[in-house]
């Protein structure tokens, strides 16, 4: 800290009297200029160009004078940016012309570093308006700082050196100090690499370290005689753990893995239900009895399990959890036992991939000279009741209530509306502007008075059928508030792009009905579906 301290006091002196000697030289040769100058004002021969010209060689050979350093140079400069004195031959390189005529216009009277004749200097300036000169005292950087420089080399060493010797006693008694402990760590180490807890420490001192050695040694042979009642214990956990590792391979097949690390940690909630908001889907095969009877049954098997690992997949990809599977239909449902924030977007874009999917496996059906499959999928969103419905002998983790029966009867809807996938409007409002949707009718299924709206969606469209979907919705909006006529006419526009449209068509149909037969005041747009 002194050494660095010293270091900046002296260049900052230095500095200073280096600043104050060029300031000073400058200075002097302004007030000749000034007194020079007088002498002609003083005499009227200001307009004789003679002495004027005399007046600025003895300028010149005053600042010839007044130079101490062969590195020293005087630079005065025109109103036109020319070089009309130098003490020195060197002059100004073109490519430094620009930084020339920067510097004569803003004519700078504080310490400047410019490069002149291809040299950094340090310079210092005035202008003197009688001559219309900027003229310029330099000195060259190197040798302007030299002893600055000298001084920080100087303090470099002197502090290397330093360090140098201070890291030296402070590793040697650095190493005096420790040694006691460096023998409590070789012991640990060879404790570690041998397990070998008859180690000992000797004691080397009556100190701090001396009683540090000897609490190691007593902590060895507690340590030594609680190692074998630990590898008792550990063989009997190694044990317990391949049991219940082997339970848990064979359940995660039948549970999700979430539910079953819960009932581990607590076995009294086995029966307990709760209720969740989540996403329930049903997927069904269309005409699967048909498809049955037309193949034998190794085949069948083999079809139907490479159906449910393409759909499983998809599902559990997207963090949905199997309930189960009912003949060639599967039961699934997103957000328990772990609630995620999107589960109402991951059920729809799983219900989408499992009918895109569904082309690349009718592609290796139609290669093996097998049937293709078509699948319905209806998927609902809301409050249900969700738990281990059973009893203590036998159990299935799963979901009831009316937000399921709604979800199973979505699916059974994709027939009559000759679409792969049905969603409930509670679901659509949770994705809005996430999916492309297209409102398809609201409905009220078998045994239910309240009707919703039934949606499909997509991730992505053409343009055809965007236009398609916009015009779609636009015209069920003027359907539900009983703008029948003009429903029918946008309705007509949809069925010219897309003529085999089916729930277009039975819209289109209704609303030419309605014009002709209006329904009822109380009429909101919901149609009985007693068949599904």
């Amino acid at each position: 800290m002194v050494g660095v301290s010293s270091y900046f006091s002296a260049t900052t002196g230095i500095s200073r009297i280096a600043h104050e000697f060029l300031d000073f030289k400058t200075s002097e040769l302004e007030r000749y200029a000034r007194g020079q100058w007088q002498l002609l004002v003083d005499n009227d021969l200001t307009e004789v160009p003679e002495m004027v010209e005399a007046t600025k060689l003895g300028l010149e050979s005053y600042a010839r004078g007044i130079l101490r350093t062969q590195t020293e140079a005087v630079f005065g400069f025109d109103g036109e940016k020319q070089l009309v004195m130098a003490t020195e031959d060197s002059v100004p390189l073109p490519d430094e012309r620009d930084t020339l005529r920067q510097l004569i216009e803003t004519r700078p009277a504080e310490l400047i570093t410019p490069t002149l004749a291809g040299v950094q200097r340090v310079a210092k300036g005035f202008y003197f308006a009688p001559y219309d000169w900027y003229i310029l005292h330099t000195e060259h950087y190197e040798v302007f700082y030299r002893d600055l420089q000298r001084i920080t080399n100087r303090t470099a060493a002197i502090l290397a050196g330093a360090t140098v010797l201070a890291v030296f006693f402070l590793i040697a008694f650095a190493g005096t100090l420790t040694r006691p402990l460096q023998s409590v760590v070789v012991s640990m180490r060879n404790i570690i690499a041998s397990n070998d807890l008859s180690e000992r420490v000797p004691v080397q001192y009556r100190d701090e370290t001396g009683e540090l050695a000897h609490t190691f040694n007593i902590m060895t042979e507690e340590l030594e005689r609680a190692y074998a009642q630990i590898k008792s214990y550990a063989l009997q956990a190694v044990v317990a753990r391949k049991k219940e590792s082997k339970i848990r391979n064979i359940f995660q097949k039948y549970v999700p893995q979430e539910l079953i690390d819960r009932y581990y940690a607590n076995p009294e909630s086995m029966l307990v239900g709760e209720n969740r908001i989540l996403s329930v889907l049903f997927s069904d095969i269309r005409s699967f009895t048909s498809i049955s009877e037309a193949m034998n049954p190794d085949d069948l098997v083999q079809s139907l399990n490479h159906y449910f690992s393409v759909m499983v997949d998809i599902i559990m990809n997207r963090g949905g959890v199997i309930d189960k599977y009912i003949g060639d239909a599967i039961m699934a449902f997103f957000g328990a036992p772990v609630k995620h924030e999107d589960d109402a977007y991951q059920s729809v874009v799983a219900g989408i991939e499992m009918c895109t999917n569904l082309e690349s496996f009718n592609a290796h059906q139609r290669a093996a000279g097998k049937p293709e499959f078509q699948i319905g999928v209806g998927i609902n969103y809301g409050v249900v009741t969700v738990g281990n419905i059973g009893t203590d002998k036998k159990m299935d983790y799963t979901v009831i209530g009316d937000m399921v029966n709604l979800a199973s009867r979505l699916e059974g809807l994709t027939k009559y509306y000759q679409v792969p996938l049905l969603i409930s409007q509670s679901l659509q409002q949770r994705i809005e502007g996430r999916l492309r949707t297209r409102v398809l009718d609201a409905v009220a299924v078998k045994g239910k008075s309240t009707g919703v709206r039934i949606y499909t969606a997509a991730l992505e469209l053409d343009p055809t059928q965007e236009k398609i979907w916009d015009q779609h919705n636009e015209a069920m909006e003027r359907y539900f508030n009983r703008e029948f006529k003009a429903a029918a006419a946008a309705l007509a526009q949809v069925l010219r792009l897309a003529p085999q449209d089916t729930a277009a068509r039975r819209i289109y149909e209704r609303a030419e009905r309605y014009k002709q037969q209006p329904p009822p005041a109380e009429w909101s747009g919901v149609e009985v579906m007693e068949s599904k």
